[in-house]
């Protein structure tokens, strides 16, 4: 009798424990599922798992979803192109330019660099004690030529003179000049898309000119059957022709035609954006995904919120250049669609890296393109995450 009730018991408690596991099991797979609510999960990452989307703030034809979270890391250790260049911490040069640097006994020496200048190469020396981060389509003013940063990189401290593959946003101009300054410019995201994704100088100049790739902009049809874009075509050549005779892009964008409209846009989507993040409990804010019409179209998303507001000023700028280049629209994308445009991407894959310094990542899933840089010292972080769907494509639902 007491065996077979001690039996019995032992039974109860293994069939117990085997519906506990079970039920743990189903929780863990949900609170997994929860954790890529307004985000992605791309290999693990703990800083994807806390992104969460908010609902957009829309104006005229342009919508910015803020992208939060509750986990981020220190990005202190870090300096930005504009901040070095301001400081004097980096120099950037022509090719083939005497370089001032640092010797191993801490004393200036002057290092001359072989070949002659060239359109697609400059040289960039970090003299600073904090790693350097580059994101494409940054740019420099000066030298013989206005150039962007061609794609998203950390140079160390310590390096030597590095090589940096760039494009030239200034086509007509080739003189004598010094060292690059800091435009604290971000070309808008046809020209960066151009730069980061096609990597040709062609395609670069083409959409300096152009305004924007996107079909819609460019469609007669589309631009009956809605408000013309502020920043045409026709517009910019006569910018060109008056203003900007070297084709530069920052007196292209940045003269008192286009700021009419630049400005007040601008002002107006910072205070939007600044009132529907104020009350955030807990969580703040670190990147934002960018809609035209009901088109999600791009993001920038940062693995600080200090990292992020030091490029957000120049960032939203870039942002509605894009949207004035576009035509107007009644559409605006959802939560949803934002939702879905931050998807883990399953396609080719490029990978480079520096050893202990930084690793890239590129993967591209039809009209999609997703860019990662990866901080490997001083710590392990996720630096910058940028997501395109490339234009020149008629729109595609991602699948």
């Amino acid at each position: 009798m007491n065996r077979s009730i001690n039996s019995t018991w032992k039974l109860f408690g293994v069939m117990t424990l085997a519906m506990l596991a079970v039920a743990f099991a189903v929780g863990g797979l949900q609170m997994d599922r929860s954790g890529l609510k307004g985000g992605s999960r791309g290999n693990g990452s703990s800083a994807r798992d806390s992104w969460r989307i908010l609902e957009p703030v829309t104006y005229e034809n342009m919508s910015v979803f803020p992208v939060v979270a509750s986990n981020t890391r220190s990005t202190d250790e870090f300096i930005t192109l504009d901040e070095g260049l301001s400081s004097g911490a980096v120099t950037v040069s022509e090719r083939g330019a005497e370089i001032m640097r640092r010797s191993r006994d801490g004393r200036p020496a002057t290092t001359q660099q072989y070949g002659g200048a060239s359109v697609n190469e400059l040289v960039l020396v970090n003299h600073g004690n904090k790693p350097l981060i580059l994101l494409a389509g940054e740019m420099v003013s000066g030298g013989k030529q206005d150039r962007i940063i061609g794609k998203d990189r950390i140079v160390p401290v310590g390096a030597e003179p590095l090589p940096l593959d760039v494009f030239c946003v200034e086509h007509g101009r080739w003189s004598n000049g010094g060292n690059f300054s800091a435009a604290n410019t971000m070309v808008h995201p046809s020209v960066r898309e151009s730069a980061a994704v096609a990597r040709q100088q062609m395609e670069v100049w083409n959409s300096v000119t152009k305004g924007s790739n996107s079909v819609s902009a460019g469609s007669a049809h589309s631009t009956a059957a809605a408000p013309a874009p502020v920043i045409s075509e026709r517009s910019l050549s006569v910018t060109a022709n008056t203003d900007a005779p070297t084709v530069a892009y920052d007196k292209m964008y940045n003269n008192s035609k286009v700021n009419r409209s630049l400005d007040p846009f601008v002002d107006e989507i910072q205070r939007r954006f600044a009132r529907a993040t104020s009350e955030l409990k807990g969580e703040r804010v670190v990147g934002v995904v960018i809609a035209y019409g009901g088109e999600v179209a791009w993001s920038d998303i940062f693995a600080s919120p200090q990292l992020f507001e030091r490029y957000w000023t120049k960032l939203l700028r870039s942002y509605v250049v894009e949207a004035l280049a576009r035509p107007g629209t009644k559409e605006v994308a959802t939560l949803k669609d934002a939702e879905e445009f931050l998807h883990p991407l399953k396609g080719t894959e490029k990978i480079e890296s520096d050893p202990d310094v930084y690793r890239w990542r590129e993967v591209t899933q039809g009209r999609y393109v997703s860019i990662e840089l990866q901080a490997l010292k001083p710590a392990d972080i996720l630096l910058h995450s940028l997501t395109i769907h490339k234009t020149g494509v008629e729109t595609a639902v991602m699948k």
